[in-house]
């Protein structure tokens, strides 16, 4: 024991002796240039951190392990190996052929003032769904293991042109869903009845909506389909496939997103260059955050029965009126459902126009089936089930239920509905 205390004793002065000759520890910089230029560098750091952090929630596991490997800052090399094994956890999903595609219409608010039993209180019932219900919905199908895909993602032409499926890259329990929203244009017939007015810009450049209460108070916020879904996969960004929302299906005979955008509907409006501009920002910073534009005819027209002179004269006022707001388009959602064939491959003058005119992606209705798809050569093709209250009263009756899929209907229906 007493050897033991001499050993401790020696070298605790060694200790001593080693301290009172070394020399202290280097003080922070006092140099505020390089206090600056530290704090700028974190700052970075931080930034393409969150970065790489947005594109692992969203599976884009390549492009975050490269944006981590070829950086300069070591922490975020040190990234890299947690991502390669979260990408070595999915697979690619095994029915390419079978992906659901969900749409809706804009959301009513105040169902007060939408069902109070005016001219469009029966349409609104039937056709559209409230805010509670989407927000509803979207935590149903969250829950559920849904992933917002774009159709771009699982079919797109190859070298030679051909339209071919593609993987999608999921975890096992995730399953790929399209979803969809039509006339984002803020009709006028829905003025007063409790929807929300217009898209707007925020002061960061962020689009929210407008809405005007039953006592005409003005509030900016998120009001309709885009703007939730947009704020929901903020929360929930393994809601998003590599940043994907949906399609938006868009005419243009009462303009776009609020705005009165048509020179031929409103040839004397002395606002009609402003709201062309202000409407082409905000589609420009829908793209920016995903969102894909979808023609849904420049005048809702039955394209599958009308003539081809009637569509011919429609697809000119699109060109000419729509697409130089939300540019140009791959995808064509037909207006009522009303397809160009039934479930035969494509063929014919019209599906020749619509090929000449751009379109390789067309959407149809099928509130039957749980998913349907066909792709051909030179096209891909999908139906949709409408979401809404003609639905939701199928599927409380039991005839051919499919919304069973993806959320209980009398788990996410309003009161305010019955």
């Amino acid at each position: 024991m007493k050897n033991l205390r001499i050993v401790i004793s020696l070298g605790l002065v060694l200790g001593l002796a080693a301290c009172s000759t070394a020399q202290p520890p280097s003080a922070p910089s006092t140099d505020p240039a390089a206090i600056e230029k530290a704090e700028q560098e974190k700052a970075r750091v931080d930034g393409v951190k969150a970065e790489i952090n947005r594109l692992a929630d969203g599976y884009d596991y390549d492009a975050a392990i490269k944006l981590a490997k070829e950086d300069s800052a070591e922490e975020l090399n040190q990234m890299v190996g947690g991502l390669e094994d979260e990408k070595s956890q999915v697979s690619a999903w095994d029915e390419p052929d079978q992906i659901p595609h969900l749409f809706f219409h804009s959301l009513i608010v105040d169902p007060d003032r939408a069902f109070d039993g005016g001219n469009s209180s029966q349409g609104y019932a039937n056709y559209m769904v409230t805010q509670k219900e989407f927000a509803a919905i979207l935590e149903e199908l969250h829950e559920r293991d849904y992933v917002l895909v774009n159709p771009e993602d699982f079919a797109s032409p190859d070298k030679q042109g051909q339209m071919k499926y593609r993987d999608i890259m999921l975890p096992k329990d995730k399953k790929p869903l399209v979803l969809s929203v039509d006339d984002l244009s803020y009709y006028e017939y829905m003025d007063g009845d409790g929807f929300a007015s217009k898209l707007v810009l925020d002061k960061d450049g962020k689009v929210r909506n407008e809405y005007v209460d039953a006592e005409g108070e003005t509030h900016v916020g998120a009001y309709d389909v885009t703007t939730m879904v947009d704020d929901f996969i903020a929360e929930h960004p393994d809601f998003s496939y590599r940043n994907a929302r949906g399609l938006i299906a868009m005419t243009g005979y009462n303009g776009a997103f609020g705005y009165r955008t048509s020179a031929s509907q409103y040839p004397e409006s002395t606002t009609l260059e402003a709201d062309q501009k202000m409407a082409t920002k905000i589609a420009e910073a829908m793209k920016d955050s995903g969102w894909v534009f979808a023609s849904h005819s420049w005048g809702h027209i039955a394209t599958g029965t009308d003539s081809m002179g009637r569509l011919k004269r429609d697809m000119k006022l699109w060109k000419n009126e729509v697409e130089p707001i939300v540019g140009k388009t791959g995808h064509f959602i037909y207006p009522f459902g009303s397809d160009i064939a039934r479930t035969q491959r494509y063929s014919g003058a019209r599906y020749e126009f619509f090929k000449e005119q751009g379109f390789d992606y067309f959407y149809g209705v099928d509130g039957t089936i749980r998913a349907w798809m066909q792709q051909g050569d030179e096209y891909q093709r999908q139906m949709r089930i409408n979401v809404d209250g003609l639905q939701f009263a199928k599927e409380e009756r039991g005839d051919r239920p499919v919304l069973d899929s993806f959320f209980d209907v009398q788990d996410v229906i309003d009161p305010a509905r019955k």
